[in-house]
């Protein structure tokens, strides 16, 4: 099988590190153009340095603002790839979590993917081809207590890639969610430490994490971001012309549920 996705431009929000960085990593290998994206010129330059070799674009931006979003059309205009990763979580007792917050998790998480599908979506439909997915998540579906307002942003995603996915039904692109189980990345570790006793060695607060706060998992380990990426990337490539409107699960078994 081979991802030949040449003479594309990919867009990837928040890939400077963890999930969003190694999407931008595989679109790069399978030969895409990537606009790498995160809120200051540092932390872009920053990623840039560690992903090397490959066609990428430094597009520093908070994407979660109209002036931020603006910013990236003008450096980036049109885009055959929409990666929407970019996203924040965290841990909070349900009836603690403020209007701020609440409306915090939904403009990041949910409206800063929305208006940049508005902008790019036009574009794709014109020329006859594109790509749009929304970097979901196992907690859209299987909501954990203690995340409550995250879930709800995740659960938007799905409404919303399945809406505009109808919205460009006939004209060659394709709108999927992905939804992620429970990844390895730097900001986890700080998550999962935050619910274990932080003076175990990682591959035993790995375990007592899944064992306690995720035991519905089939793989029983964390998921490595290059797994997200390697999905992602098929659904970006001319292969996945069939997929559209979907919620593409790479939970590690972890969602016990038929989705729509």
């Amino acid at each position: 099988m081979r991802l030949d996705l040449g003479g594309k431009t990919a867009l990837v929000t928040g890939s400077t590190q963890g999930i969003g960085r190694a999407i931008a990593a595989g679109l790069a290998a399978a030969g895409a153009r990537v606009g790498v994206n995160g809120r200051s010129a540092e932390s872009v330059e920053r990623a840039l340095d560690d992903l090397g070799d490959g066609d990428f674009v430094a597009v520093p931006a908070d994407v979660a603002s109209e002036a931020g979003a603006a910013t990236v059309l003008e450096a980036l205009p049109d885009v055959d790839i929409l990666v929407n990763n970019l996203g924040v979580y965290g841990s909070q007792p349900a009836l603690e979590i403020s209007d701020d917050e609440w409306r915090r998790y939904f403009e990041v998480n949910v409206l800063s993917a929305i208006r940049l599908t508005r902008a790019y979506l036009p574009g794709m439909r014109e020329r006859g081809w594109g790509r749009i997915q929304y970097i979901a998540s196992d907690s859209a579906v299987v909501t954990p207590v203690e995340m409550i307002h995250y879930g709800m942003s995740k659960t938007a995603l799905l409404a919303v890639s399945r809406g505009f996915a109808k919205e460009a039904a006939g004209s060659g692109v394709t709108v999927n969610s992905v939804i992620a189980g429970p990844t390895h990345t730097g900001g986890v570790e700080d998550f999962v430490y935050s619910l274990v006793d932080k003076d175990l060695p990682w591959d035993e607060a790995q375990r007592e994490f899944m064992r306690r706060h995720r035991p519905q998992s089939l793989l029983q380990r964390l998921i490595e971001p290059e797994e997200i990426a390697n999905l992602v990337v098929y659904l970006s490539s001319p292969l996945a012309s069939a997929t559209t409107g979907g919620a593409v699960r790479v939970d590690g078994g972890y969602v016990d549920a038929i989705l729509p």
